[in-house]
């Protein structure tokens, strides 16, 4: 009876390991399945809002949905309510790509090492300039007109991280000695709409007296019907300006990048060139934008 006892007892054992086993090679398998699924993540990408983010929706859509087909894993395009959140979210590692203003790419860069791959063609050239408008019944026909008398403009500029929108605009300012800050300035008022359709229709509508706006989203808003042309003159014009940069993270591997490349250099639908003004798009890199990094040195954006 002991002896049978004693079988029962080691069958029981022999039964309850090879249930551990088992159990070990479930939890192996599964950790291999959440390993495959990690390979599989969604790539991210972060676009900065060049306008109101409801009139980029659609493009953005056509574009995830082109980018997921070529690039054969589900891809996510989300435009961010603010330029600096594009560039933290990359900084955390929160986005594989972005669509940059050239500033806010020269500060991912410094801070994360975001690299330039892609830019925009604006019939044919990838440059673009800051613009000041004013409304057409305005007297100012000139910089200088609008800056006889500082204290009776209200002035707006876009998001405090644009290049054409603040920081081009602002240095030209800086350096007429009307304007050093939002809070130090010779202006009635300064105040930043966030958005260059925004700047556009405030002009239009005589909300303020004169804004500085990126000149191919002004011309795209003009083409669109969104801002009337007989109703704005442009009374300054910056120097060229590389236009804005697709940024991947550091770590991006070398056949996604070509990848990402040559699906840009291929897109010709009417909507996501039209999301961005674009006529094309063409290869960038970060030596593109030293002249932007200069500029940011001189705002003290950035540390040389």
């Amino acid at each position: 009876m002991k002896k049978w006892l004693g079988f029962a007892l080691t069958l029981c054992l022999i039964v309850m390991l090879a249930a551990c086993g088992d159990n070990n090679k479930t939890e192996e398998n599964n950790s291999g399945e959440k390993k495959n699924e990690g390979t599989s993540e969604a790539f991210t990408i972060g676009v900065i809002p060049v306008q109101t983010e409801g009139a980029m929706e659609g493009a953005m859509d056509k574009l995830q949905t082109l980018l997921s087909d070529k690039l054969n894993r589900d891809v996510k395009v989300e435009v961010y309510p603010d330029y600096n959140g594009v560039v933290e979210a990359m900084n955390y590692d929160k986005i594989d790509m972005a669509y940059f203003g050239p500033l806010t790419y020269v500060v991912a860069h410094e801070k994360s090492g975001a690299e330039a791959i892609i830019t925009q063609l604006i019939e044919g050239e990838p440059f673009y300039h800051s613009y000041i408008i004013t409304h057409k019944d305005n007297p100012y026909n000139s910089l200088d007109d609008l800056l006889k008398n500082p204290a009776k403009i209200n002035f707006a500029f876009g998001d405090i991280n644009s290049t054409s929108g603040s920081l081009i605009p602002s240095i030209e300012l800086k350096d007429r000695g009307v304007y050093q800050s939002e809070d130090d300035n010779k202006f009635k008022t300064v105040r930043f709409t966030g958005s260059h359709d925004a700047t556009a229709l405030a002009v239009q509508n005589k909300q303020v007296d004169a804004g500085a706006i990126d000149s191919a989203i002004y011309n795209q808003l003009v083409e669109s019907g969104k801002v009337d042309e007989k109703q704005i003159k442009t009374i300054w014009k910056s120097e060229k300006l590389f236009q804005y940069p697709w940024a991947v993270h550091k770590d991006t591997d070398k056949d996604t990048i070509k990848t990402l490349k040559e699906t840009f250099k291929a897109i010709d639908d009417k909507d996501i060139l039209g999301a961005f003004g674009a006529t094309g798009f063409t290869d960038a890199s970060n030596k593109d934008y030293e002249s932007i990094r200069q500029a940011a040195i001189k705002q003290g954006i950035i540390k040389e």
